[in-house]
């Protein structure tokens, strides 16, 4: 049912939800858009600047946890955010992509805005934008997400807002905050269009997030990374620190029942960290995310901030997978990860080998065409029994299935493969194949990951549905 929004100020642009979503994905969307043909004046704060102003400034109102990096951004801002709830704070989450719900990218206290503030929200984002428009010109689909956020959050009165950083950082949209803290994940050749075309590069980028006097925390890194970190730092006046130097860090595996081996990390000086706190997620890759996310924590402690290890243990117990690993139907199972490099495909599949059970794995792999695609092909032909290829129906930057098939076939010694045309004909051919132990991997996108979500949320719907396909 479509949610009526009753704010009608303006011209009146939404009576409903379905006329705000039709607004927003008018807008120009880079994350769709090849990267060679994404323009460098495109990423400019200006105009968000001015959006901002004419909302009345919404962030200058928030605490902000900002957080930058390639890979292990989105999984340490779903951990800040679950800690934060589960120690009773009202918190907003702010992430990118969305699977399935535009919505997803706008939380309250782990759950979706409502139809209808979110359509109060853009009515009041479109106003603004006019205001802004003959100056500034359009502004795109995230630029839009990032004021409806902002305006959502401090209009809520949360107590934190959880800010992924978009691309980059030194010019994503999100970098009009004022942060409390700074949280630096992996860095990795990414967007090298864009960013840069070495990690060094890139790394400058993101550490454009760094603010005078704000502690800027980061995972460990290559050294070269760091000394960029620390050069920026020092250039802007941040205060620097990393996992393991600076911050007290260890990280231990353990058996557990039910669990099989998984990390355990310690975090912060003895008395005033956190001890021993189990990772949520599936990986040993996450076990640093997991720590940055703890020290984060520890830095809310020091501004004040009652965060019992004890709920904060819950918080993380309750850290939603979203794309990561995540079993999304059974029988068979079926599970979905939004990798899309070749780093993390290789630690999904050895995650998914470490943690779960099963016979015989086939994948279903599609990417887009301006990724890293040898990278991932190889570590395909590495670890999986077999592979379907197929493409998102949603993301035109979609490389073809046939395609991916012809470059696979260049690795000998790599697993059997076939293609189908959409990944609903990928996944019914890949449960035509499976036995009772076996598993199929949803890979290589989040664009697939959220289409495969969204094949099986509507599956659920058909009355008197049967059966493991989609």
């Amino acid at each position: 049912m479509t949610a009526t929004a009753t704010r009608t100020e303006g011209d009146g642009v939404f009576v409903d939800y379905d006329a705000a979503l039709v607004y927003l994905n008018q807008r120009t969307n880079l994350e769709k858009a090849r990267q060679d043909r994404v323009l460098a004046d495109q990423f400019k704060l200006d105009r968000m600047h001015a959006l901002a102003s004419a909302l009345g400034n919404p962030q200058d109102t928030l605490t902000v946890v900002h957080i930058a990096g390639s890979k292990g951004k989105g999984s340490a801002c779903e951990m800040v955010a679950s800690c934060l709830e589960a120690c009773g704070y009202t918190t907003g989450l702010f992430t990118s992509p969305h699977l399935v719900d535009v919505r997803e990218r706008v939380r309250i206290g782990g759950e979706l805005v409502s139809q209808t503030l979110f359509a109060e929200a853009m009515a009041r984002v479109c106003d603004a934008e006019r205001a802004i428009v003959d100056e500034h010109g359009p502004a795109t689909f995230f630029e839009i997400m990032t004021a409806l956020g902002l305006l959502v959050f401090a209009e809520q009165a949360v107590d934190v807002a959880v800010m992924e950083v978009g691309l980059g950082g030194r010019l994503d949209c999100t970098n009009i905050v004022k942060p409390a803290i700074v949280g630096l994940t992996q860095i990795q050749l990414e967007h090298v269009q864009i960013l840069g075309d070495t990690v060094e590069k890139i790394a400058g980028e993101k550490a454009g997030i760094m603010k005078p006097g704000v502690v800027a925390i980061s995972v460990p890194q290559g050294e070269t990374v760091v000394g960029v970190f620390r050069e920026k730092a020092a250039e802007v006046g941040a205060l620097f620190r990393v996992l393991g130097d600076e911050v007290v860090y260890s990280c231990r595996f353990e058996a557990a029942h039910g669990r099989g081996p998984h990390p355990r990390v310690c975090v912060g000086e003895e008395g005033k960290g956190f001890e021993h706190l189990s990772v949520p997620l599936l990986g040993e890759h996450q076990a640093v995310n997991c720590g940055l996310a703890l020290a984060i924590l520890c830095e809310l402690r020091e501004r004040g901030f009652d965060l019992p290890e004890r709920s904060v243990a819950a918080g993380l117990e309750r850290t939603p997978r979203r794309a990561r690993l995540e079993e999304i139907h059974a029988p068979p199972r079926i599970i979905v990860d939004g990798a899309h490099t070749p780093e993390s495909v290789r630690a999904t599949l050895r995650a998914a080998g470490a943690h779960m059970k099963y016979d015989s794995m086939v994948v279903v792999f599609g990417c887009a065409s301006d990724k890293d695609v040898e990278g991932m092909l190889r570590e395909l032909s590495r670890g999986a029994d077999k592979v379907i290829f197929t493409k998102s129906s949603v993301n035109p930057r979609a490389m073809d299935p046939d395609e991916l098939a012809a470059r696979f076939a260049e690795h000998a010694d790599g697993p059997m493969a076939q293609t189908a045309p959409t990944l609903k004909d990928a996944i019914n051919a890949a449960a035509r194949a499976v036995q009772a132990g076996d598993v199929v991997l949803v890979l290589g996108s989040f664009y697939l990951a959220g289409e495969a979500k969204a094949l099986f949320e509507a599956r659920k719907l058909r009355a008197g549905g049967t059966g493991a396909g989609a």
